[in-house]
C-alpha cells in the first residue's frame, strides 16, 4: 500500500510539473496586438519619441495568419523595403503604426483579412557626424536623446591639437543650414552650458 501511494504521489508531481511547463510555453506567446504595432518584445529596439523609420533600420514584419509573407527587412537607400510576394513597399518617413496600415492595404489584395505588425530590431538610421580632430570620426548613432559632450565621448574625444573652443554644429532645417558655436572649455566649466544641445539626426560636428 505505502509503494501504491509513493508511484502514485510520484506520477502527481510529474503531471504538476508538465502542466507548470506547458502553461509558462503558452503565457509566453506573443499576443497579436490591436493597433498592428508591437511597441515592445523580444529583440525590439528602444524606440525615440517621435520616431520615424529611415535608411538602414532593420524592421521586422509579421503576418499572424500568413507566417509565410514575415519576414526581417532592411529599408534600402531608396527608403523602401521588399516583402514576399507584396514587392517594394514604401518605410522610410512613416511611423511603424503608419507601416503597417499600408502593409495590411497591399496584402489585402491578395490575403483575406491580412493582419500584419511592424517590429522595429534595430535603428540605424539616427546617426550624427563628427568630423576633424576627433579619435574617432565619422557617423555615430543616436541611440537616445544625446548632447554635444556625449557625442564627442562617443567619438573618442579630443586630439591634442584641436580647437575645443570653436567647435560648430552644423543641421540643416527646412532646407537651410544653421552653424551652432560650441565651446568645450566654457561648458566644462558650467558656463553657457545651453551651447550643449540635444542633437538631431544628420546633425554634423566640425572640430578642427
Amino acid at each position: 500500500m505505502k509503494h501504491l501511494m509513493a508511484r502514485t504521489g510520484s506520477v502527481l508531481l510529474i503531471c504538476a510539473a508538465l502542466t507548470a511547463r506547458v502553461g509558462g510555453q503558452q503565457g509566453a506567446r506573443p499576443q497579436q496586438p490591436a493597433n498592428g504595432v508591437v511597441v515592445a518584445t523580444a529583440g525590439a529596439a528602444v524606440l525615440p519619441p517621435g520616431y520615424v523609420i529611415g535608411t538602414d533600420d532593420i524592421l521586422n514584419v509579421v503576418f499572424w495568419r500568413d507566417k509565410d509573407l514575415s519576414a526581417d527587412v532592411v529599408v534600402r537607400p531608396d527608403g523602401k523595403i521588399s516583402l514576399p510576394m507584396l514587392n517594394d513597399i514604401q518605410a522610410a518617413g512613416l511611423t511603424p503604426e503608419q507601416l503597417s496600415g499600408v502593409v495590411k492595404g497591399v496584402a489585402r489584395k491578395y490575403i483575406v483579412d491580412a493582419d500584419a505588425s511592424v517590429i522595429v530590431k534595430e535603428v540605424r538610421s539616427r546617426k550624427v557626424y563628427v568630423i576633424g580632430e576627433v579619435g574617432r570620426p565619422g557617423p555615430v548613432l543616436l541611440t537616445s536623446e544625446m548632447n554635444v559632450l556625449q557625442i564627442l565621448s562617443e567619438a573618442g574625444g579630443f586630439l591634442e591639437h584641436a580647437n575645443r573652443s570653436n567647435v560648430v554644429i552644423v543641421r540643416s532645417e527646412n532646407g537651410r543650414e544653421q552653424r551652432l558655436k560650441f565651446n568645450y572649455k566654457e561648458v566644462v566649466k558650467g558656463k553657457k552650458v545651453e551651447q550643449n544641445i540635444v542633437l538631431q539626426p544628420g546633425d554634423t560636428i566640425l572640430v578642427r
